[in-house]
């Protein structure tokens, strides 16, 4: 898996356009930023057996994609799902949906993105939901496996095959970012730096 850990989605968001949820998935925990596979999970209603499940089985480093399938009342995630979590290992916990126990998630640091918070709770009834299946999170596909990448300004899905170049690309803007930041805070205007030619590196393999 391609190290994410200096990528920003924001980059992303300058050449990509799919795989992004839905801005109103946003991070429980100020500056935090984690990326990870994804391990999926379907969680509909007031049913929340299949997270007991995916939080039983998860791998140090994954990341828990719950698909809330539309329910907007029943927080899922909680103090004792997120020491669950923590326990595990799991680097981050994505939501479409409610969590509750905001000060004991805050204060146990579990990295969390979800739509907000709610008191009342999913019941451990055992009779829907599932781990590891395609599922829709914030209006994007996420299958297992697929590398999701979360900071301060929203949530990505990635595919695996092409999340390192995704990540080579970033942070070649970025660099290139901090260039212009030192032009402008130099004296240039952005209409300056914009109408400077660009360098274009030579393919052709000939040396000078």
């Amino acid at each position: 898996m391609p190290d994410l850990s200096q990528v920003e989605t924001a980059t992303l968001g300058h050449f990509l356009d799919d795989g992004f949820m839905v801005p109103a998935i946003q991070s429980l925990l100020p500056g935090t930023r984690a990326f990870g596979p994804a391990l999926t999970v379907r969680l509909p209603g007031s049913d929340g057996a299949a997270l007991v499940e995916a939080l039983s089985m998860a791998a140090p480093g994954e990341v828990i994609v719950i698909d809330r399938c539309g329910d907007l009342r029943h927080a899922c995630f909680g103090a004792v799902t997120a020491t669950a979590a923590q326990a595990r290992g799991v680097a981050a916990v994505v939501i479409d949906g409610f969590v509750t126990d905001r000060s004991a998630l805050l204060a146990l640091g579990v990295p969390v993105w979800c739509r907000g918070h709610s008191p009342i709770t999913t019941r451990n009834r055992g009779m829907s939901g599932e781990v590891g299946g395609a599922i829709s999170c914030g209006g994007v596909m996420v299958r297992r496996g697929d590398i999701i990448l979360a900071d301060e300004s929203g949530v990505v899905a990635l595919d695996p095959g092409r999340a390192g170049d995704f990540a080579r690309t970033a942070l070649a803007m970025q660099e290139a970012e901090l260039d212009i930041l030192a032009r402008l805070r130099a004296g240039e205007t952005l209409q300056q730096i914009n109408a400077a030619p660009r360098h274009e590196p030579d393919r052709s393999g000939k040396q000078d």
